[in-house]
């Protein structure tokens, strides 16, 4: 470690970016340390004047704490990076190269801040996408934002959802019973999203649950047999999307897209701001009315060039 602990008080500042869910916060990062590391993994958790970085030493790069495929924004805290990074630098050998990703505008200008004063002169470089949905006041304004055509297919598809499938009902749902719906459900996917869920990454999801407040929400149909699941996140303006799966044996019934599209209706309920798809591109969350917003990284090496 470098100079802060998990205890540190700089976890107290706010995100440098802000709109960026649990990613950066304590209870996200440590869940993560604790069980995806490995003993060669070394924390540098810098915190110094009105800024923390959360760093590591991963496979001798600088990185910030949390694998970016299950990590979907990382940024420091504060404002002021420029003692942390000092810090983050005297803790490695000249020339150790660094790379800061995931990182919404404002984190990476940020980063690139506190590197100038090191000799470091790096640009941003836009190498992912979140997509964002703005939530209007009502679920009828949502709809009528979203245009004619994804309008008709919405109601479309939850009128055969109802045919199909019988009323559906979203429910919050805790527990260890939960999480083993959620993941099982989640292991039914084809290709690599079934894969992904290992009994690892099973773990991660139950920890994450438990320690850092994720929420898992389960579409019913008939019977009140479980149809979809989604495992998210919230705070006081949104709601986070950070898995969700599907029963394939209901797939005549487009649970995916009802799912979500209940749990958008939730969340306006709720009277959250926006409603965060998180990373990646895929058409659907564009269809449904969300915004992309870009995702960057800063590399480079610490006390010399490229």
């Amino acid at each position: 470690m470098t100079g802060a602990g998990w205890d540190s008080p700089g976890f107290s500042l706010p995100p440098t970016a802000d709109a960026t869910g649990p990613f950066p916060h304590r209870a996200f990062l440590e869940t993560w340390w604790d069980l995806e590391t490995t003993a060669a993994d070394r924390l540098l958790l810098a915190a110094a004047g009105d800024g923390l970085i959360p760093a590591m030493v991963r496979n001798g790069v600088v990185e910030l704490v949390g694998a970016p495929e299950v990590t979907d924004y990382h940024s420091p805290h504060g404002t002021d990076l420029a003692a942390a990074m000092r810090l983050v630098a005297a803790a490695v050998p000249a020339a150790t190269p660094f790379r800061f990703d995931s990182l919404p505008i404002a984190a990476a200008d940020a980063v690139v801040a506190a590197l100038t004063p090191l000799g470091v002169d790096e640009t941003p470089q836009r190498h992912e996408v979140a997509a964002v949905l703005d939530l209007p006041a009502s679920f009828d304004d949502y709809l009528a934002g979203i245009g004619k055509k994804e309008r008709h297919e919405t109601r479309r598809k939850l009128r055969r959802f109802a045919e199909t499938l019988g009323a559906p009902v979203l429910e919050r749902r805790i527990g260890a019973e939960a999480v083993r719906l959620f993941t099982a459900m989640h292991r039914k996917a084809s290709g690599d999203k079934g894969r992904f869920m290992t009994a690892r990454m099973e773990r991660f999801f139950a920890a994450l649950h438990v320690k850092a407040g994720a929420v898992i929400d389960v579409l019913s149909g008939v019977d009140g047999v479980p149809v979809a699941a989604a495992f998210g996140f919230e705070d006081d303006t949104a709601y986070y999307l950070y898995n969700s799966a599907y029963d394939p044996e209901a797939s005549h019934g487009s649970p995916g897209v009802v799912l979500i599209v209940m749990l958008i209706e939730n969340a306006i309920v709720s009277g959250y701001a926006t409603f965060d798809f998180l990373k990646g591109d895929e058409a659907y969350k564009y269809r449904l009315g969300a915004d992309p917003r870009p995702l960057y990284v800063v590399s480079g090496t610490f006390g010399g060039g490229r």
